[in-house]
Parts: C-alpha cells; sequence; structure tokens
C-alpha cells in the first residue's frame, strides 16, 4: 500500500494564512475577568464604606490597607503568586491612607489615584501620534496574537481609535472623579462615580470587542481571498 502523508491531511499552522488568528471566546474572558473586577474595585469601594460608615474616617482607612494585605496574605497561604501590580497596589494604598490620617481629609485617599487616572489618559493619547498604540500593547498582554497579524494596516488603524478611546474614557473618568470629590460628600462619591466610571468602562469595553471582532471578519476574509 502507498504510504499515507498524514501531513497532508492534517492542516498544519503553517499552512494558515499569515494573517488568520482565533481570538478566545468573550464568555471566557469575560468570567476571567470578573473576579478581578470584583476584588479590585467593587469590593475595596464597599470596605472603605461600610468602614467609614460604622468606624469613621481612621477606621475606614485601616479596613483599606487591610483589604489588600489580606488579598496578599491569602495568596501566599494559598501558595499563589502574588503580582507585582498588588504589591505596588498595597505600597500606594499604605501611603495614601497615613497620608489622609495625618491630614484628616478623606480627600486626600481618593485624589492620587484620580491623577493617575489623568496621567493613564494622557498615555493613551501620546502613543497615537507616536504610533505605538497603547491599546495594541494591552490587549497582546491578555491574548498573544501573531506578529503578522499585528502588523496589518487595518489592526493597527484599529488600536489606533481604540486608544483614542480609551483616553477620552479615562479623562471623563478623571473629570468626573475630581468635580464629586470636591462637591460631593464621600458616599455620593463612592457610589454614584463607581457606578457611572463603571458604565464608562463598560461601554468603551464593549465598543472595543465589537470592533475588533469586526477588524478580525474583514483581516481574515481578505486574507482567505
Amino acid at each position: 500500500m502507498p504510504a499515507i502523508d498524514r501531513s497532508a491531511a492534517t492542516p498544519s499552522s503553517a499552512a494558515r494564512p499569515p494573517h488568520a488568528f482565533e481570538p478566545p471566546r468573550l464568555t471566557s474572558m469575560l468570567w476571567h475577568a470578573l473576579p478581578r473586577f470584583a476584588e479590585g474595585v467593587i469590593a475595596p469601594v464597599a470596605v472603605f464604606y461600610a468602614a467609614f460608615v460604622l468606624l469613621g474616617l481612621n477606621g475606614a482607612l485601616a479596613a483599606a490597607v487591610l483589604w489588600v494585605y489580606g488579598g496578599i496574605g491569602w495568596r501566599l497561604y494559598r501558595g499563589r503568586e502574588v503580582p507585582g501590580m498588588l504589591l505596588l497596589a498595597a505600597l500606594g494604598v499604605t501611603v495614601r491612607a497615613v497620608l489622609a490620617a495625618i491630614t484628616g481629609n478623606p480627600v486626600v485617599y481618593f485624589l492620587q489615584p484620580t491623577l493617575g487616572t489623568l496621567l493613564v489618559s494622557m498615555t493613551f493619547l501620546a502613543s497615537v501620534p507616536m504610533r505605538r498604540p497603547l491599546a495594541q500593547k494591552i490587549a497582546t498582554d491578555m491574548v498573544p496574537m501573531p506578529e503578522a497579524f499585528l502588523r496589518h494596516e487595518r489592526v493597527h488603524r484599529f488600536f489606533l481609535r481604540i486608544s483614542l478611546l480609551w483616553s477620552l474614557v479615562f479623562l471623563m473618568n478623571a473629570s468626573i472623579s475630581l468635580w464629586m470629590l470636591f462637591h460631593e460628600s464621600i458616599g455620593t462619591y463612592l457610589w454614584v462615580r463607581t457606578g457611572l466610571v463603571a458604565a464608562l468602562g463598560a461601554a468603551a469595553a464593549a465598543i472595543s470587542v465589537l470592533g475588533f471582532r469586526r477588524c478580525l471578519r474583514h483581516v481574515t476574509a481578505e486574507a482567505a481571498s
């Protein structure tokens, strides 16, 4: 019997179009991100506000610090690696809490991350004229993508536009936060601002994902033609 060429019967990665790329399912990405969103966004607000109502400013500051270090301790207890970003967050929370406790002003605790958000907005914006879109860097950190796909002109234009979108989102986030921080109570700031920021972020994320899938369909169809 003649030998069967199995390499011809089985499609290989080399036979794929150079721009072909299959992203993970949206539902799996959401389930992956949801625990981190709850831990990093929802829970800290709930912990701080509950302690603020029950124990006052110093109690809320202590609770915020304990929440972050408790997360680090839990990871160490479970034998899991502690992300470097979490360690930096713990350091930042500690410094902010100490300054707020010394001044007796809760605005000091929330001002630094708001100014940081403004800096992130400017970074996204600056990456566009440099033609090194920050949105692409973040996306490839989350989902590895082929170099040939990333070099495609349509893909590059997409990430430039999405970088502009996220620059605007972070700018609106910082503007809303600063206005509410100086014009509203801490309770109103925590819940209303968190809801508005979450809604803005969810809308921008939906636009990003849908736009990426549309871009991907065009690139894949072009590569297959």
